[in-house]
Formats: C-alpha cells, sequence, structure tokens
C-alpha cells in the first residue's frame, strides 16, 4: 500500500509546460486520427485497417515511447526513490498492481 502522507511535488513552470505540451501533442495528434478516419456516417472495412496504420505510424515515426518516457522521467525525477522496508520506492508501490499489456 502506498503511503499517503500527502507530500508537495514541485514541479517548475518550465517542466509543467513540456509536461503539457507532450501530453497536448499525443493526446489531440491521436484525437485529430479518430476524427480523420472516423468522421463520416459509414465506416467501410478498410477505415478501421487503415486507421490502426496511421494510429502505429504516429507512434513510431514521432517517437512517441521516447516522449513518454522522458515525461515519465520529468515526474519520477520528483520522487524519493529510496526502497522502503519492502524492498520498493513509493513510485514502485504505486504501481505494483498496475496490468500491463501482455502478449497474447
Amino acid at each position: 500500500m502506498v503511503a499517503r502522507n500527502k507530500k508537495k511535488i514541485y514541479l517548475t513552470e518550465a517542466e509543467v509546460i513540456d509536461l503539457y505540451k507532450g501530453v497536448d501533442y499525443i493526446l489531440v495528434s491521436l484525437n485529430n486520427i479518430t476524427h480523420y478516419y472516423y468522421n463520416e456516417s459509414t465506416i467501410n472495412e478498410e477505415k478501421p485497417r487503415a486507421y490502426e496504420r496511421e494510429t502505429t505510424n504516429f507512434i513510431d515515426d514521432n517517437d512517441i515511447t521516447t516522449l513518454l518516457s522522458k515525461m515519465r522521467g520529468m515526474i519520477g525525477g520528483k520522487f524519493e526513490r529510496e526502497p522502503g522496508e519492502d524492498d520498493m520506492d513509493d513510485l514502485e508501490r504505486a504501481t505494483e498492481n498496475t496490468k500491463y499489456w501482455e502478449g497474447p
């Protein structure tokens, strides 16, 4: 269980702007892709495949995983990373029950 002692985490204005810009870029772009491919009253059989290709291309071509990793590092760097009695730090403890994607 994560200790909830309401520690404050401080980010500079520049850090918040960088984080916001990254989230905004990803969210608006993915939303634009969705609207482009699904903004019709009838969706033909090819639209879902084209949408999937475009989404994958956006993620791959724009190195989105690296951007997300950088953003996570900016946030994670603000936390105490010393392991506690359970050999986990605060972030490990907070994410220990996260259900990550696994292969089929």
